[in-house]
């Protein structure tokens, strides 16, 4: 079994993300406990769309099966840099971490005047504050770690609040998911697909992506039945097949059939994402990697415009 904070590959290697990623049940409650700013969001029936970059996007994935799952709406999710906003959307919410990422900064610049927009950042000094309507912000939810947990999960624990969710279990869930230790098969695997269904889709996404950026892990991520449709190929003995939330039927006896370790946690997703991140973290250390600053990425995207 495998503690990642017990494999420091130099004293400070990780030492944010580490930090970030286990504060997140107390990042949960504090955005849970957010109500005015909840109100903020659009009203049940609004016509909307999300966006962001990066892990904002799937969390912006998230957010639209969740808000569609409970009859709040049409709601579209896009990454900023491909969003079709001339649609005649009531509101549009933007997720960003910095503020400072240039394809939301030049949407929600595009739509002034037309178009309600509501940010979700965790920079409350940053120049999309100045360019939307409304403003959440989550600085305590803000990070020092280039690689992005604790922001991502707490907007989710926000959203996940104003749709009307009683987050007590979801943050028991995750207050084990940071303390239990990891089985080493998970942390020593040659390659990753993360599943999910629903909102939960938007998390493996997310799961895949933390894997590349902090360990430099060969990972994937499909929706759960799409998997039998041709990426099922790629599971072996020494890979892992894991699920985010309930598996469709026989899928497990399938990945078993393979020699591929199936994962699948009776717990919350967004807790058994926690889990993911803390395997990127072990892994990124094993390697010899400092995820706080992971190879050809910043903080932010700015580009030259």
């Amino acid at each position: 079994m495998t503690d990642a904070r017990t494999l420091p590959a130099s004293p400070l290697a990780g030492a944010h993300m580490a930090e970030e990623l286990a504060s997140q049940p107390q990042s949960w409650e504090r955005a849970a406990a957010m109500v005015d700013e909840q109100r903020l969001l659009p009203a049940s029936g609004a016509r909307i769309a999300v966006v962001g970059c990066g892990t904002s996007w799937f969390m912006a994935q998230a957010y639209a099966a969740l808000r569609e799952r409970a009859g709040h709406g049409v709601t579209d999710a896009f990454a900023a840099s491909e969003a079709f906003v001339n649609r005649d959307y009531d509101a549009i919410v933007a997720l960003t971490r910095s503020g400072t990422t240039t394809e939301v900064l030049e949407l929600v610049d595009a739509v002034r005047g037309t178009t309600r927009t509501i940010a979700v950042v965790g920079d409350i000094d940053s120049p999309l504050v100045g360019l939307v309507d409304e403003v959440i912000g989550l600085p305590f939810a803000d990070e020092q770690s280039v690689v992005q947990t604790r922001f991502a999960t707490t907007t989710l624990a926000l959203v996940r609040a104003s749709l009307g969710e009683d987050l007590t279990g979801v943050i028991a869930d995750a207050r084990t998911a940071v303390d239990e230790q990891l089985p080493d098969e998970l942390v020593t695997a040659e390659q990753y697909t993360f599943l999910g269904t629903g909102f939960t889709y938007g998390l493996a996404n997310e799961a895949a992506l933390k894997m590349r950026e902090a360990s430099q892990s060969w990972t994937e991520s499909y929706p759960a039945k799409e998997y039998r449709h041709g990426p099922i190929s790629i599971a072996a003995p020494g890979r892992v097949t894991w699920m985010f939330g309930e598996p469709p039927v026989g899928l497990d006896r399938e990945v078993a059939a393979t020699g591929a370790h199936f994962e699948n946690r009776a717990i919350d997703a967004m807790a058994d994402l926690v889990r993911a991140q803390r395997v990127a973290l072990a892994r990124a250390l094993r390697a010899g990697l400092n995820p706080d600053l992971p190879r050809n990425l910043t903080r932010s995207v700015i580009l030259d415009v």
